[in-house]
């Protein structure tokens, strides 16, 4: 998991696939809660991937701008997250358009047998951003919006989610990351990056934890 999350954020914020080659922002995972579908700042399935990498979805298109090659739909059933289907994106040879693509399902390649798929491997919090965007971000999950739904999973169980405004959400942040430096996952998470050269210096990695402690941290650590 810590590896997933590690991989995730630093294609993600640092925009870094390859030596040469920058990332867009990216094409986001989405999920159902509430009756609605939002998108995800999250991507619950790499961690599934990471440990069956012959799983992953074969024959979409890759690209700067959706490096893992699919878009997982999810959906908050039961008080349970599940996976309902997978697309991929695919030449359409049919098509006349200027841009002659079209997405399909690849769910049954990943699970076979079709049907919605517990995400038992899953333990964290989920981030839904909604409404107004505030300020766009040419890289990853980093730009921000006006509102966001939290929610915080253990092994596929929805515990609980808060909402927040933009302003709201900062200072909730904030608070979360003052909590974490507390504890025994934040030490040794500050120790990984340390080891990697491109992380900087030392308020460079404490800002960086700070911007994605969400991402960083399994649950609520604050009211």
């Amino acid at each position: 998991m810590k590896k997933t999350l590690l991989l995730i954020l630093t294609i993600c914020t640092i925009g870094i696939l390859k030596a040469d080659t920058a990332l867009t922002a990216q094409y986001p995972d989405k999920i159902k809660f509430k009756g609605k579908e939002y998108n995800l700042n999250s991507n619950p399935l790499e961690p599934y991937f990471e440990k069956y990498p012959d799983k992953r979805p074969k024959g979409g298109i890759m690209s700067t701008a959706l490096w893992r090659g699919y878009v997982a739909h999810f959906e908050i059933i039961d008080e349970q997250l599940f996976v309902i289907d997978i697309e991929i994106e695919v030449p359409d040879k049919d098509s006349e358009k200027s841009y002659p693509y079209k997405w399909v399902s690849a769910f049954k390649q990943v699970f076979p047998d079709g049907k919605k798929v517990k995400i038992e491997w899953y333990t964290g919090i989920l981030i839904l951003p909604h409404g107004k965007m505030v300020e766009y971000v040419h890289m990853g999950y980093a730009s921000t919006y006006s509102k966001y739904w939290l929610l915080e999973i253990e092994n596929g169980d929805f515990n609980e989610a808060r909402k927040f405004k933009n302003k709201e959400f900062v200072r909730f942040k904030k608070r979360q990351f003052e909590e974490f430096q507390k504890t025994e996952e934040y030490k040794n998470l500050y120790a990984d990056l340390r080891e990697n050269d491109q992380y900087g210096d030392e308020s460079f990695i404490k800002s960086f934890i700070a911007d994605f402690v969400i991402n960083y941290t399994s649950k609520f650590l604050t009211d």
